[in-house]
């Protein structure tokens, strides 16, 4: 087990746009560090926002329809030429495997959490 981090007020929270998202494209991407895909998810924004996201166990085919939550507000980030806009939330599993974090059940896109 980790040690819990710091406290952070509930302001701090609030401040995160975290959403639901619907992953609409998987491209490969060969120039990360880190085995990775570019990942476009719709989070009910007026365009498709990008992620750099390390989730290759799973096939572009699985990824692809799936609800994703997101940090939509994290602001740019620029991972081997690639604009990475928002972080798609995962957890490693037992076997060290990133699990994309989803609602149990349909959840509309563009959904705030809370």
């Amino acid at each position: 087990m980790t040690d819990l981090k710091a406290l952070a007020t509930y302001d701090d929270f609030a401040r995160l746009d975290i959403r639901i998202g619907k992953v609409v494209e998987v491209q490969p991407f060969p120039r990360a560090r880190n085995p990775s895909y570019k990942v476009g998810v719709d989070v009910g924004a007026d365009r498709i926002m990008w992620s750099s996201a390390q989730i290759t166990n799973y096939t572009p085919e699985a990824l692809v329809g799936s609800l994703v939550v997101c940090v939509c507000n994290l602001g740019p980030k620029n991972i081997a030429g690639f604009t990475s806009e928002l972080l798609i939330l995962g957890a490693k599993d037992v076997d060290g495997k990133v699990i994309v974090l989803s609602p149990r059940s349909g959840v509309a896109v563009g959904e705030p959490t809370f």
